[in-house]
């Protein structure tokens, strides 16, 4: 199941590259989304109207502005200009099976930067930044990644971050309306963090290189110095992350991320790698996965429980100081209110009474090294 490089696949797909790369014919974005952000989509997508409503509010928000914008002051890509971009972007729907071609633009801006956004129509923005960072195998997985945004749906939603977001700035001055406009904008965040992961995915699908997107995501994190840097070394700084520090360091960590809307660089580089050992990512290589057809019948309930248990799964395997804390709750560990005594220090390691026998008088269950789990 192979692309042949065939120049027109009847569906519009012109000049794709000759590569032989796996096609995914008909595949749901729901074969790679990330649990959390699938099941966030599955219940609006059910929700009746709801993108009705969605885009009746195209009136109010920049859209028709930021399509004005890009297309007097960037340069569109087309068999014109920026030619070898245009081929990685139709070679990219080609593998997705994105039926329309959605135009992209390429923007003067020192910052690499890529962006999917639209009501009506996703359109695709890529900053001159990146565009002089990235190879052409680092750039084919920024290009499926924002493919993968467009065949999930993520652009619509993606513009009403932004609108909420400077609208939030507009009214700051409003004590109560500031706060409720806020708490929607938290929200959203903390899914479209999940949904960058899920893009993630869809750029590896679409370049099948692996190596490739471990590259990418080391320059927009350290430029272009690759002799200078390490993939292992990268990831273990991502562990390193996740591990590290007491759960001051935890609290901090949230407060860090609240504001972003992508999740941190060594992060997203994890993730994927995680990804693409994964029984999941096999799967769809080889031709298993869900199609479109069968969006219609999924279980909101279903998406909902298999969040939930991605979750579960995610803090009983985390290093996180904060983490191993919810998880002995949830598990009843018997020295919770010890650790706690001795203060935010408590979790960073074993003390001395860690290593004691129990108190006299004391049979309940003492602290185990949590297991290293992949």
């Amino acid at each position: 199941m192979s692309d042949d490089g065939h120049d027109n696949d009847g569906t519009g797909h012109e000049n794709v590259p000759s590569r032989q790369r796996r096609r995914f014919p008909g595949i749901s974005s729901r074969a790679y989304e990330h649990p959390a952000d699938r099941s966030a989509l599955v219940a609006l997508r059910k929700l009746s109207g709801f993108d009705t409503v969605f885009k009746a509010l195209s009136g109010l928000l920049p859209e028709r502005s930021l399509r004005l914008l890009f297309l007097s002051d960037s340069v569109r890509v087309s068999d014109q200009q920026f030619t070898h971009l245009n081929d990685i972007l139709r070679d990219a729907c080609y593998i997705l099976d994105l039926e329309k071609v959605p135009p992209m633009y390429v923007n003067q801006d020192p910052q690499p930067n890529a962006m999917c956004i639209g009501l009506d129509e996703p359109i695709i923005v890529v900053t001159t930044g990146l565009v002089e960072l990235l190879d052409e195998e680092e750039m084919r997985a920024v290009i499926g990644h924002e493919v993968g945004h467009a065949l999930s749906g993520h652009a619509v939603y993606r513009t009403i971050l932004l609108f909420l977001t400077n609208l939030a700035i507009r009214i700051a001055w409003i004590p109560l309306g500031n706060l409720a406009i806020m708490a929607i904008v938290t929200a959203l965040r903390e899914w479209f963090r999940k949904s960058e992961l899920s893009a993630d995915r869809a750029g590896l699908l679409v370049g099948q290189d692996l190596k490739a997107s471990m590259r990418g995501l080391m320059k927009i994190a350290g430029g272009n110095h690759l002799h200078e840097m390490n993939v292992d070394a990268f990831l273990q700084q991502a562990e390193e992350y996740e591990a590290g520090g007491d759960l001051r360091d935890s609290v901090l960590k949230i407060l860090n991320v609240l504001p972003r809307t992508h999740p941190f660089t060594t992060v997203r580089a994890a993730e994927l790698k995680k990804w693409a050992e994964s029984r999941d990512h096999q799967r769809i290589m080889d031709g298993h996965y869900t199609r479109r057809s069968e969006d219609k019948d999924t279980s909101v309930t279903d998406s909902f429980r298999e969040s939930a248990s991605h979750y579960a799964t995610s803090v009983k395997s985390s290093k996180d100081p904060l983490m191993k804390l919810v998880s002995d709750l949830a598990g009843g560990a018997g020295d919770l209110g010890g650790r706690v005594r001795r203060g935010f220090g408590g979790f960073t390691g074993p003390t001395p009474s860690d290593d004691q026998s129990p108190r006299n008088g004391s049979d309940g269950p003492t602290d185990t090294p949590p297991r290293d789990e992949n």
